[in-house]
């Protein structure tokens, strides 16, 4: 697909748009739980780490051999820099994504495997529709070795940043998908 093809294409309301590096183009549906639980994660980094932190959401960071990503949530060393446009890998301290019904296997197992590679010391799955949050820690070339599983409503979590500082997650406020109405 060219580039002319993309700018000029008008892609489906609610869809997130990701262009890869090997011209595969994902869209991906937003949804409201979605939304809401990154706010409420940025919420929580304002009252954790203040105002001025750097943190990012849904903005791409720069990683080697073109595996941009744009995570949901990203916390950035305090001292980060900007090459260009965009951070890169080794100034994040923690990554969070938020398990989408179309994006669970990419969450659960391929971003494990891309962040631990890559040595983020900090990955957070957080998933509205299993109602948990799963905190991996110690990164290796595969994966991450300790992956700890906490439910949403069993209050504050602590997660010590590789910088001293603590991004604490409040595990009672992250919204939970409301029912579905039945329209019968």
């Amino acid at each position: 697909m060219s580039v002319d093809v993309v700018v000029h294409t008008e892609f489906p309301e609610g869809y997130t748009v990701l262009f890869g590096a090997d011209g595969k183009v994902i869209m991906t549906p937003r949804s409201f739980e979605h939304s809401s639980t990154i706010k409420s994660m940025q919420y929580d980094t304002i009252v954790s780490l203040g105002r001025r932190a750097k943190t990012a959401s849904d903005v791409y960071i720069d990683f080697p051999a073109d595996e941009n990503s744009a995570p949901a949530l990203a916390i950035l060393r305090e001292d980060a820099r900007r090459d260009g446009k965009r951070y890169g890998f080794e100034d994040v301290l923690l990554i969070s994504e938020v398990v989408s019904t179309s994006s669970a296997r990419k969450d659960y197992d391929d971003c494990t495997a891309k962040y631990g590679r890559y040595g983020i010391p900090v990955y957070l799955v957080v998933d509205p529709y299993a109602q948990e949050v799963v905190l991996h820690t110690q990164p290796t070339d595969t994966g991450y070795i300790a992956a700890h599983t906490h439910k949403y409503g069993t209050g504050k979590l602590p997660i010590p940043l590789a910088d001293g500082r603590t991004f604490t997650l409040d595990l009672d406020e992250l919204p939970r998908p409301e029912p579905e109405e039945d329209t019968r």
